[in-house]
């Protein structure tokens, strides 16, 4: 469904990703691990034209991009049929939850308010917050604001949804909350790519794990050979002190 290759970024003299693939097949869900700053952020925002790459290819849905040099045109549709979900919400402050979850649609994609209404409604139920439609994101716990953002993002009916550390800007009481409603997406066959630090998440939700470090992939696995017997001593370095902190 989503192939990268090459994927090249770099910030000044600092080089973040460095010649970085990754495969994405129909319904897998692909947790992307980490140290901070060794590029997993960086990565999913220049797949989705958040970033700029210097250099890299981009196949999705068939047709192939430049990622250095794609037209407004080409991100625009591919756009469409992606979504992004923010570590940190990106909720309009002055809108109530279901407004924010149909802003786009009315707004970018000229669809009729009761119909984006329609939708918003099904996808905040979907999330297990049909009730607080009504309710600014001042009224609503991280755990709550994440998930009208996961509504909004399941609004659009993507093929693809990124999520850049959904639990990072959570006490640790909310955590499971948003992590439910992403395994029941993984369930239910959403493809998707999560930067994520939640082990016990990576390891029984997703299909595929790929270990990131100084801005290139080191190793990728299915979840269960990833996590029972790595093959890098860089991943197997990762992981004692990950489970160290558990």
């Amino acid at each position: 469904m989503l192939t990268a290759k090459g994927v090249r970024k770099t910030y000044g003299q600092l080089e973040v990703l460095r010649s970085v693939d990754l495969h994405v097949a129909r319904g897998e869900v692909v947790a992307v691990l980490g140290p901070s700053g060794s590029g997993k952020t960086t990565l999913l925002r220049c797949l989705n034209f958040l970033e700029t790459a210097e250099e890299g290819r981009l196949t999705f849905d068939g047709e192939t991009f430049d990622l250095s040099a794609i037209s407004r045109r080409d991100v625009a549709r591919v756009r469409r049929k992606t979504a992004f979900v923010f570590q940190n919400y990106n909720l309009f402050s002055n809108k109530t939850a279901l407004q924010n979850v149909t802003e786009g649609l009315i707004v970018a994609r000229k669809m009729p308010r009761q119909e984006a209404e329609r939708i918003g409604m099904k996808m905040l139920k979907k999330v297990g917050l049909s009730d607080r439609r009504d309710h600014y994101p001042i009224q609503l716990s991280g755990g709550q604001q994440q998930r009208v953002a996961i509504a909004r993002a399941l609004a659009t009916d993507p093929e693809i949804i990124y999520f850049d550390e959904p639990t990072s800007a959570l006490d640790p009481e909310l955590i499971g909350e948003v992590l439910q409603v992403i395994r029941q997406l993984a369930e239910e066959g959403m493809t998707m790519v999560v930067v994520t630090h939640e082990m016990t998440f990576a390891r029984n939700v997703s299909s595929q794990v790929v270990f990131m470090a100084d801005g290139a992939v080191v190793e990728r696995a299915p979840a269960a050979e990833f996590f029972q017997h790595p093959r890098e001593e860089r991943t197997r370095a990762f992981l004692r002190t990950v489970t160290q902190h558990e």
